[in-house]
């Protein structure tokens, strides 16, 4: 199986939010929200609640927009959505596997779901599992996968009909340490060296960090601030496994009060640095 080439033809790649307020009931989600970003990895940060995932289903035409407005890819997303959508890849927190399918099969059906012929989307689904490392797993029913490969299974699906943009929910979700490292790796390839824009949404400060080349920090549903990623904090993280031996407790804490991450992963430990 060949590389897989992601290709970015759009000449409109510009996102814009101007003065968006957003509420599902009376209780505003977004209020104010105003950016343009161009292109490159922005990081969307913030805790639980403040609106990163509402913001992103605005982006995406998802939901009935409120007053402001959103342009995505030069199309106004209140009346345009569903062309707009053709360019964005979309990874969602929670979802995205369907029972019965292989991994395959189903990053094919999301291709035919885009506008692909079924020979096309077939193709391209073999080349978007290698490029995130399921080639060998293709055919394996996706409900029976490993948390980490469904989180890259859902990548694929995103990268299917080569996208302009795509926008992450909370990707690294559930992982452990060199799950993680693992997926962002990805994302940061994406970005950085395929030409792709990112929205990547979470509440850790040290995945957007090495991902990213600036912040968008949300808080209670507003943007509180924006600014550029130190680029010394995008230097890849580095995941080495450890067999502990003696006093394992002590060799834990001691390690995360250095700032690292450590898991337990049965007689060994996986410690992120």
């Amino acid at each position: 199986m060949g590389e897989c080439v992601i290709k970015v033809n759009r000449t409109e790649k510009r996102l814009t939010v101007e003065n968006l307020d957003f509420a599902y009931t009376r209780e505003p989600v977004l209020r104010g929200v105003s950016f343009t970003l161009e292109k490159g990895a922005v990081g969307l940060l913030g805790p639980n609640g403040s609106g990163k995932t509402t913001l992103l289903r605005c982006l995406l035409g998802q939901v009935p927009l409120g007053p402001g407005r959103v342009r995505v890819l030069g199309h106004d997303m209140s009346r345009e959505a569903r062309i707009a959508r053709a360019g964005l890849g979309w990874m969602p927190e929670r979802g995205g596997i369907i029972p019965g399918f292989s991994g395959v099969g189903l990053v094919a059906y999301l291709g035919e779901l885009s506008g692909m012929p079924h020979r096309d989307a077939m193709q391209r689904a073999h080349e978007v599992l290698h490029y995130v490392g399921l080639a060998d797993e293709r055919y394996r029913p996706c409900d029976k996968y490993s948390q980490g490969m469904k989180q890259r299974l859902k990548l694929a699906q995103a990268l299917v009909h080569d996208p302009a943009w795509l926008f992450l929910d909370e990707p690294t979700s559930g992982l452990d340490p060199r799950g993680r490292v693992s997926i962002l790796e990805l994302i940061r390839d994406l970005a950085w060296n395929k030409g792709l824009g990112v929205i990547l949404s979470t509440h850790l400060l040290s995945d957007v960090e090495s991902v990213c080349q600036e912040i968008l920090e949300l808080k209670n549903g507003q943007l509180l601030a924006r600014e550029t990623v130190d680029s010394d904090a995008n230097e890849p993280r580095q995941v080495f496994e450890v067999e502990g031996f003696g006093d394992e407790d002590a060799f834990q804490k001691g390690l995360t009060a250095l700032g690292d991450e450590v898991v337990r992963d049965y007689r060994l430990w996986l410690v992120c640095l």
